[in-house]
């Protein structure tokens, strides 16, 4: 079954950007995904994204949802079909809707873990967290900013920009598939977060991420971009690392 199209706006997304060791990723990720590299280094984070109307494609936007949530993603290339492909592959997906947890694989594409999401916004500073139903927590005070990070992998904020637009194909693991997800986005335009604290469970975890793997890049925001989003064909699984 492929997941059904919908659409939506999406009100704000912020990016959080890690640089891993290749090494430690080609380990985690699970045939056919292999770590799409920059300068050497694999690309992986947390895409925290607050959704409003979404709905299946044709329906009025009066009926749509909205919601808090969590996408820990890493970039990835895979040969499909004897053809390069380039996206994310999405280990964990977190939620705020009851709906998107119960519906996760029919109407959303993975498992979708129920989270406590806790969201302060004002005058360009953002303070987002969550703790999910197992556990899993992650927390962000950013603030907009107009200064590029120099110690970022990526050369400037267009680079990093196009890293993401083409990166648009998301995988989530199922019991023996990766169901797919491609973002269409209307409207594409990244600004810059400069980032005083973050704290991810996830890339904490030592028994994934040995210390001194894992090293912040940047944070990224984006605001009032509709959007649809497209089933894709499922990926059979050829090995069941995870």
């Amino acid at each position: 079954m492929i997941i059904p199209n919908i659409k939506g706006i999406i009100d704000r997304r912020i990016l959080i950007n890690f640089q891993v060791d290749n090494e430690v990723l080609e380990s985690y990720l699970p045939d056919p995904f292999k770590p799409k590299l920059i300068n050497g280094k694999g690309i992986a984070g947390i895409c925290l994204i607050r959704l409003k109307e979404i709905r299946p494609f044709g329906l009025p936007k009066q009926i749509g949802l909205s919601s808090e949530n969590g996408a820990h993603r890493i970039a990835v290339e895979w040969i499909e079909n004897g053809e390069l492909k380039e996206g994310v592959y999405i280990p964990r997906r977190d939620t705020s809707s009851k709906l998107n947890a119960m519906a996760g694989g029919t109407i959303f594409p993975g498992v979708h873990h129920l989270a406590e999401f806790s969201v302060e916004e004002a005058e360009g500073k953002y303070k987002v967290a969550f703790h999910s139903d197992d556990k899993t927590s992650l927390s962000i005070v950013a603030k907009e900013t107009p200064e590029w990070n120099k110690k970022s992998i990526f050369n400037s904020l267009e680079s990093v920009s196009d890293f993401f637009k083409n990166g648009s194909v998301g995988y989530s693991p199922d019991k023996n598939t990766f169901e797919g997800l491609e973002l269409k986005a209307h409207n594409w335009n990244l600004s810059l977060l400069e980032v005083d604290k973050v704290h991810s469970s996830f890339f904490e975890d030592q028994s994934i991420f040995p210390k001194g793997s894992v090293k912040f890049d940047n944070a990224l925001l984006m605001k009032d971009i509709e959007h649809e989003w497209i089933g894709l064909k499922r990926i059979k699984r050829t090995k069941n690392t995870l």
